[in-house]
């Protein structure tokens, strides 16, 4: 390590002691900051990143793929893929991306039957239940003690024994994409973190890798040379203490297909009061994987229940398809549920539903053709999230499983 590295190592060190300790006094002031502040500087946050962009003249769910996007790609990959390399051992192998596991569930998804007819469209077309998964994790590419996480969750849901051809099917898939298909399953892939993603594209992804790759990802945001201030401002309004994975909403951050000519956005809102106590703030000692204890309490006890719901885009500029750093207005479309996830009372436990896991994908190109992801970032999902699951699964020596419902894990 050289100097000029060894020195950035020990100011992104004591940044993030001060982040830490910021994170166990966080309980006694965030909630009351949040309902008095968060919105209100959300749009001012939001209004700064608006001013620097410009019309594209897009229509609604159109794309526009930049030249570099390979490219680009390409370097996110290789940048990950090393993470992987220097934080794990073959066996042990975790995700390159929603690294650590809370926990993977039982749920059923059930279409509501009052949807508006122009929402009628893929999953959403014909009121039914699904059986499905619902997996919870912290956001990677480490697996720190929950306290010492920085401050987001994802939730992934994967639908089963959904009929017809689905996306990837339909397309020329490269080895890695091919052992990745599946048939009857459909994904939603969502983030605690608010909104908009952590980065507004891969082009800028690619300096975060290789700012994490370094293990000192703070620098990709306060850089003086390349800063990304405004993005790191948008995520701290949403990165904060987690309590219990499922008491959070979640959000798509990227936009989808609802049929030919309509985009939407995803969010999961929680509908139960669930387990919230963090034993051991402010200063004493905490468990290390808290958050799985609270699920564990939360489902010892009762059910859990989220609302799907659905964001039309209205406006391509303001509700732009290519930058994900942009909230789309609620003003200008409000959410829409359209689906209830239930998850009943459950052990999640055994060592069969861990070892399950570890050959469990999910990939938002695991669906239906009216459900296409849009936009740069969900280009490059469909080749990334193959290749790290093909490369993960290779070192740990397993193999993927497309699940049914099925499975029994006693």
């Amino acid at each position: 390590m050289t100097i000029k590295n060894r020195i950035l190592n020990i100011i992104h060190r004591f940044l993030l002691k001060l982040l830490h300790i910021e994170r166990r006094l966080e309980p006694w002031f965030r909630p009351q900051w949040n309902v008095l502040f968060r919105e209100p500087s959300v749009r001012f946050v939001q209004y700064l990143i608006n001013l620097r962009r410009k019309d594209e003249g897009l229509k609604l769910a159109e794309e526009k793929i930049d030249p570099d996007e390979e490219q680009s790609l390409n370097k996110i990959i290789d940048q990950m893929a090393d993470q992987m390399r220097s934080r794990f051992k073959p066996g042990g192998y975790e995700r390159g991306g929603n690294t650590k596991t809370h926990g993977v569930l039982k749920a059923t998804v059930t279409i509501r039957d009052d949807l508006p007819e122009h929402c009628r469209k893929g999953v959403f077309a014909t009121p039914r239940s699904y059986p499905a998964y619902v997996r919870y994790a912290g956001p990677g590419p480490d697996v720190p003690a929950d306290i010492e996480d920085v401050g987001f969750l994802s939730m992934s849901v994967k639908l089963m024994g959904v009929p017809g051809v689905k996306q990837m099917e339909r397309m020329g898939l490269t080895d890695a994409e091919k052992l990745s298909q599946e048939k009857f399953t459909q994904d939603f892939i969502t983030t605690s973190g608010g909104p908009t993603f952590v980065t507004p594209n891969s082009r800028e992804n690619v300096k975060l890798q290789y700012w994490s790759l370094l293990r000192m990802p703070l620098f990709y945001f306060i850089n003086p040379f390349d800063s990304h201030f405004l993005d790191m401002f948008m995520q701290s309004l949403f990165n904060e203490t987690q309590y219990n994975p499922l008491g959070q909403r979640y959000w798509s951050c990227t936009p989808y297909l609802l049929g030919e000519g309509l985009a939407v956005m995803y969010s999961f809102a929680p509908k139960t009061k669930v387990e919230t106590h963090i034993p051991g703030l402010p200063f004493g000692k905490v468990p290390f994987n808290y958050l799985r204890e609270n699920m564990i309490k939360t489902l010892n006890e009762k059910d859990v229940e989220f609302d799907l719901m659905i964001q039309l885009q209205t406006d391509p500029h303001l509700m732009p398809i290519e930058d994900s750093s942009v909230r789309w207005p609620e003003k200008l479309s409000p959410f829409i549920p359209v689906a209830t996830v239930h998850i009943p009372k459950q052990r999640f436990e055994s060592e069969a539903l861990i070892e399950f896991t570890k050959r469990l994908k999910m990939n938002p190109w695991h669906c239906l053709p009216e459900h296409r992801p849009l936009g740069n970032l969900n280009r490059a999902r469909l080749r990334l999230y193959s290749e790290l699951s093909k490369f993960r699964q290779d070192m740990n020596q397993t193999t993927h499983l497309e699940p049914t419902g099925d499975e029994v894990f006693d």
